[in-house]
């Protein structure tokens, strides 16, 4: 095959990206004309027509699909080697974490206390929704997602999904509410508020489906899809809360809240994902031992 040009690559996967040769053209500040003739050289080289014409736009054909993947992973590769010597060359090096918006800060904190003070070590934490983060993960802006989601994996995914805590979900509110006598868990959940997550998410399932085997219906006083706000529900006497004890650590430390009791069966699990780098962040084996 003839010699590969990266340059004409870089210039196909902004066309691919626009979907227009005058669109890409502007973002290049290249003459259309140019870009052109450029697009033409990488198909000449690669023996392949990569886009066909449909209106105004390019469309990839399907040697053109293959193209752009191949060309999308030889400049992550590129940009992962460049970030990765350019930190170990330096004092000081990054751990770039992405954390669901919804995820308990208390587990947050309980991951990253290896690092958290260490003088060569600088810790940029970004939350988001999962489809935000896994996009950074992708373009290389994030080393680690923490989720307790799990993300979507088929044959082509790059994704490596690591299990790194699981905690028990609890029935948790004040003492005022709770009062000084246990009840038992039927009485709980049948009698009183109860604080929720919402229904899409995987703990609610187990909390439905042990409220079904136990025939009751519960009295929602309160649903929310974000740990915090859990907490300053129950905190405010909302309710009992379905939560995990590590989300209130504090409060349960001082006795502001009071866990009324265990939910067997039902557990929060807490990932962390990553992908298949050729020079993964050396700092990630400190947290993922």
């Amino acid at each position: 095959m003839a010699y590969l040009n990266l340059h004409h690559l870089r210039l196909f996967r902004a066309v691919a990206h626009d979907g227009t040769l005058t669109g890409a053209a502007r973002a290049l500040n290249l003459s259309q004309s140019a870009l052109s003739t450029q697009i033409k050289a990488l198909e000449a080289a690669l023996g392949q027509d990569l886009f066909e014409r449909r209106g105004r736009r390019l469309i990839l054909t399907e040697a053109g699909r293959i193209a752009l993947d191949h060309a999308e992973s030889i400049f992550r590769t590129a940009e992962d080697l460049s970030a990765t010597l350019r930190e170990r060359g330096g004092g000081r090096r990054a751990l770039r974490v992405g954390a669901l918006a919804t995820l308990s800060r208390n587990f947050q904190m309980q991951f990253l206390r290896p690092l958290i003070g260490r003088r060569d070590v600088e810790v940029v934490l970004r939350s988001g929704s999962q489809p935000e983060l896994l996009r950074g993960l992708e373009a290389m802006a994030l080393d680690v997602v923490l989720t307790n989601l799990a993300p979507a994996r088929d044959a082509a995914s790059r994704y490596l999904i690591q299990r790194i805590d699981e905690q028990p979900v609890s029935l948790i509110g004040t003492p005022e509410r709770l009062g000084p006598t246990p009840r038992p868990l039927p009485a709980l959940l049948s009698d009183m508020p109860l604080i929720l997550p919402t229904p899409e998410t995987a703990l609610r399932a187990g909390f439905d489906a042990l409220i079904a085997r136990l025939g009751i219906s519960p009295q929602i006083a309160a649903e929310a899809d974000d740990m915090a706000m859990l907490r300053l529900l129950v905190r405010e006497d909302a309710g009992l809360a379905v939560i995990p004890p590590i989300v209130v650590r504090d409060e349960l430390g001082s006795g502001r809240l009071t866990e009324a009791a265990r939910l067997d069966g039902i557990t929060e699990t807490f990932l962390a994902v990553t992908l298949e780098r050729r020079f993964p962040n050396p700092l990630l084996a400190d947290l993922l031992a």
